[in-house]
C-alpha cells in the first residue's frame, strides 16, 4: 500500500500516526530507526542494541491488563453461534462479550514483539544482503576507483537500505528503500555520491525517491483541523470500546463507485408479539463478508480497509433498539435489545441475501432495526464520491 509522500519520510509504514498499536509499537522503533539512524556500527553494539530493544518491548507486554467488560445487548444469543444450518457466523455485539484475558494479550503482544522485532530487525541487517551491498558492490568498485571513502559511503548505503526495508510493512512500502540501498549504494560504483545517494535512499526509507520535495497533504488550503493524532491530547485508542481516544488506523483502500457495497433490507415484519422470534433478510452487494475483529479482543478500530478484486473485505451488522421518542434523535449509549455481527465468508460483487434471526423484542412500542456495512475495523465503508448512499438500511417494527 503506496504511503502519501506528506508524511514524515523517516517513519516506518507499518507505524502510521504518533503512537501505535500498543506500547510495544515504540520500542519496536527502538529496534529499527537507532539502527537506520547509525552509519558505521560494530557487529556487536548492533546486536547489543537489537537486545535491548527486543527485551524493552517484551517488558511493555508484561504491563498490559484485560479491558473491562462492556454493555451487551439484552436479548441477543450471548457468545458467537452459527445459523441458517451453520453457513453463518454471528457475532453477539461486535464480539463485544469475548473479552481477552490479561494472559491472553500479554501472550500475544510476546508473540508478536518475536515475529515483527526481533526476527524482522535480524532480517533487517539482510542476512547480509546489506552489507553485501556496500562491502561487494559499493567496497570493490570505491577501491577500482581509488576511492576508499566512496567503498564506505557505499556500505553504509547497503546498511541503511537493508534495515530500513526489516520494519514488517506492505511489500510494496519497503521495496523502494531497498532499492534505494543496494542500487544506488551498492551498485553506483561505490564513489562518494553512490555511498551518499544510498545513504539517503536509505534514511529517507524510500518514500520521496532519495530525497525529494514534499508535496502537500490533501485538503491543503481548506483549514483542515488535523489528519493525525500528532496533534491530539486524547490517549491513543488500542483497539478495545473506549471512548475520548484517538485513533491512527489509516483509513485504507477505498474501491471504484461501482464497487461500493450496498446493503438493503428486503423483507421484515412491521408488527410483532412481545418475544417471538421473527427473521430479518438483509441482501449486500460488494462486500466480501470475510472479515471480522472481535471488539472486545482489541479489534475495534485497528485494522485499515482492505479490498480483494476492487471489493471490500468486511461483514455487516444488525441491530434493534426501542425509540422512545419519534420526533427526536434517541440517545446513543443505551444498549440495543439486538445486536450481531454477519460474518460467512461469502458474498461479493454480485448481490445475495442473509437471513438474520431475531430471538424477539422484549417490550411494546416502536423500535427501529438497522442493518449497515462493515470493513474490518467495523467502520461503514468508505465511498469513491461523497454523494454516494452508505451501505445502510433501516426499518421501524411495532411490538405488540
Amino acid at each position: 500500500m503506496r504511503r502519501s509522500k506528506y508524511r514524515r519520510a523517516n517513519s516506518p509504514a507499518w507505524f502510521s500516526g504518533r503512537r501505535r498499536i500498543v506500547v510495544v509499537a515504540a520500542a519496536a522503533l527502538a529496534a529499527f530507526g537507532g539502527v537506520v539512524t547509525v552509519t558505521q556500527i560494530s557487529s556487536a553494539g548492533t546486536k547489543s542494541q537489537n537486545n535491548a530493544g527486543t527485551n524493552s518491548a517484551l517488558a511493555a507486554c508484561e504491563k498490559l491488563q484485560a479491558p473491562a467488560r462492556s454493555r451487551l445487548s439484552t436479548q441477543t444469543r450471548k457468545g458467537t453461534y452459527t445459523t441458517n444450518n451453520g453457513q453463518v457466523t454471528q457475532h453477539a455485539d461486535d464480539g463485544a462479550g469475548d473479552v481477552a484475558t490479561t494472559a491472553q494479550l500479554q501472550a500475544r503482544c510476546r508473540d508478536w514483539v518475536t515475529k515483527n522485532v526481533a526476527n524482522q530487525t535480524n532480517r533487517g541487517r539482510g542476512n547480509g544482503q546489506g552489507n553485501n551491498g556496500g562491502n561487494n558492490n559499493g567496497g570493490n568498485q570505491g577501491n577500482n576507483g581509488g576511492n576508499n571513502n566512496g567503498g564506505n559511503q557505499g556500505n553504509n548505503g547497503g546498511n541503511n537500505g537493508g534495515n530500513a526495508s526489516a520494519a514488517p510493512s506492505q511489500a510494496a512500502s519497503s521495496a523502494p528503500a531497498n532499492n534505494g540501498g543496494n542500487n544506488n549504494g551498492g551498485n553506483n560504483n561505490g564513489g562518494n555520491n553512490g555511498g551518499n545517494q544510498g545513504n539517503n535512499g536509505g534514511n529517507n526509507n524510500g518514500g520521496n525517491n532519495g530525497g525529494g520535495a514534499v508535496t502537500p497533504p490533501p485538503g491543503a488550503g481548506l483549514g483542515v483541523l488535523t489528519n493525525s493524532c500528532d496533534t491530539s491530547n486524547l490517549e491513543d485508542h488500542d483497539g478495545f470500546q473506549k471512548g475520548n481516544r484517538c485513533v491512527s488506523t489509516e483509513f485504507g483502500e477505498v474501491g471504484a463507485a461501482a464497487n461500493n457495497p450496498t446493503l438493503l433490507i428486503t423483507n421484515a415484519p412491521r408488527q410483532v408479539n412481545r418475544n417471538t422470534p421473527f427473521t430479518i433478510q438483509v441482501s449486500t452487494r460488494n462486500l466480501i463478508r470475510d472479515r471480522f475483529l472481535a471488539a472486545g479482543q482489541g479489534g475495534y478500530y485497528v485494522e485499515s480497509s482492505v479490498l480483494q478484486n476492487g471489493i471490500v473485505r468486511g461483514h455487516f451488522h444488525t441491530a434493534c433498539r426501542i425509540l422512545d421518542n419519534r420526533n427526536a434523535a434517541p440517545a446513543p449509549d443505551p444498549v440495543p435489545a439486538f445486536f450481531v455481527a454477519t460474518e460467512d465468508r461469502r458474498g461479493g460483487a454480485q448481490p445475495d441475501t442473509v437471513a438474520i434471526q431475531v430471538p424477539g423484542l422484549p417490550q411494546a412500542g416502536e423500535f427501529q432495526c438497522s442493518s449497515w456495512a462493515g470493513d474490518g475495523s467495523h467502520r461503514i465503508p468508505m465511498m469513491e464520491r461523497a454523494n454516494q448512499t452508505p451501505a445502510f438500511d433501516s426499518i421501524r417494527v411495532r411490538v405488540r
